[in-house]
């Protein structure tokens, strides 16, 4: 099955070159095994994809991840994709007359070649797979009229299957829409909708209870950089969704240091900042003592009156995102940083201790039906995900004759 193989590169003026608007740049988070998923995609100008004339993405060009986390997942360019270009993260394949795009698509996400492109990562190699990798791979083979009969067998009952996970993924959503607006509402408006209210002064932050207090972040929070001597104590690691997590919990595949001496070292009841993420909201209160990247904000709460965990909610919220977005440096979103300096003069809403403590106790009961349901809801399309790579392996190694098969069953038991 010969085919064409090369792929993408930066643009000369790197992340800072991306535009709102113009030709479409994919990137390795834009291709899912699902199709392309263009919610995250960026652009690049007229000038700039001539320039990157030979690294265009053509209908029918099959796009494989070649690094990263990502690593494997593979898409068929639409034919309506129209004009588009790719990084170098992204290897675009193009098949000859002999092979089916949609067959070779398919053939690339079945679990022998997804198989042996993890094989070729063993060792942590850095550069990802290169186009003699990407070109050795064994691909299932079928001639011409056999690949477009399993291409059109699985283009059905993939798509059954995609529908019910995307289904779920917007039942998923809608928790979360309740989360964010409930955990705003409780956060900045209080307990007693019928409270007086005052300016916070506070531009996205708007009107809060009269009685509450509002003060600078630096009069109840300071910076602090103890350092680890040795780098032994247990990597931790921040994101918006999870907060202050240990590593070895998440799947996580940047690559470490060599050494993490000279980490900072964080404790139980700290909030911990991505200064690079913190536009994003990538930040939380830690439940754990580790360590933390030097490129984190490592910050200790110096008033008793202060309940961690509702400032954890509170610095999460849309409103409060927006006010630390507003103070960050930098010309581009991508590059924002948030600088502790900057972060402490900010100002808080600060409610009496015990209103703090019935904020966090009634949007953790509150929450936690939702965070179940959607714990089920992942586990389930973690099983479809399954079955759909299964039934793609078996049409594509020839277990069962497409022409008369049926995968109708495939979702069988499968419920959120």
């Amino acid at each position: 099955m010969t085919t064409k193989i090369g792929s993408g590169k930066t643009p000369s003026g790197g992340s800072e070159s991306y535009l709102t608007s113009g030709v479409t740049f994919l990137r390795s988070q834009n291709v899912h095994f699902d199709g392309l998923r263009l919610d995250d995609v960026v652009y690049i100008s007229e000038e700039t994809h001539r320039e990157m004339r030979g690294t265009r993405v053509k209908p029918g060009d099959v796009l494989l991840n070649i690094t990263g986390a990502s690593l494997g997942r593979v898409s068929r360019a639409p034919d309506n994709l129209g004009e588009a270009n790719v990084n170098q993260h992204v290897c675009i394949i193009r098949p000859n007359a002999e092979a089916n795009p949609r067959y070779l698509a398919y053939a690339l996400s079945s679990q022998p070649v997804q198989e042996q492109i993890s094989e070729l990562q063993v060792g942590g190699n850095r550069e990802g797979l290169n186009f003699e990798q990407v070109g050795n791979l064994a691909v299932p083979a079928a001639h011409t009229e056999e690949q477009r009969r399993i291409a059109d067998f699985l283009d059905a009952e993939t798509t059954r299957i995609d529908q019910l996970v995307a289904a779920k993924e917007r039942a998923s959503d809608l928790i979360d829409e309740r989360r964010v607006a409930l955990t705003s509402h409780l956060c900045l408006r209080g307990l007693d909708n019928g409270a007086e209210r005052a300016d916070s002064g506070v531009g996205p932050l708007g009107s809060v209870p009269e009685h509450w207090e509002v003060s600078r972040n630096k009069n109840f929070l300071m910076e602090v950089a103890e350092l680890s001597a040795d780098g032994t104590e247990e990597l931790l690691t921040v994101s918006h969704l999870t907060g202050v997590t240990p590593r070895s919990e998440k799947n996580v595949y940047m690559f470490k240091a060599e050494s993490m001496a000279g980490y900072k070292i964080c404790q139980p009841g700290d909030l911990v900042i991505n200064t690079l993420w913190a536009w994003m909201g990538a930040l939380g209160v830690s439940h754990h003592r580790g360590i933390v990247s030097p490129a984190y904000g490592v910050y200790r709460f110096t008033s008793e009156n202060m309940v961690p965990e509702y400032f954890d909610l509170l610095y999460r919220t849309p409103e409060y995102v927006c006010e630390m977005t507003r103070h960050s440096k930098g010309v581009w979103t991508s590059r924002l940083r948030l600088y502790p300096e900057s972060f402490l003069a900010l100002r808080s809403p600060i409610p009496p201790r015990s209103e703090q403590e019935q904020i966090v106790m009634i949007l953790e009961q509150e929450l936690e039906p939702g965070r179940r349901l959607q714990e089920s809801i992942r586990r389930s399309n973690a099983l479809l995900a399954e079955r759909r790579q299964a039934l793609i392996t078996a049409a594509v190694t020839g277990q069962f004759d497409v022409s008369t098969a049926s995968g109708r069953n495939v979702t069988d038991g499968v419920t959120a």
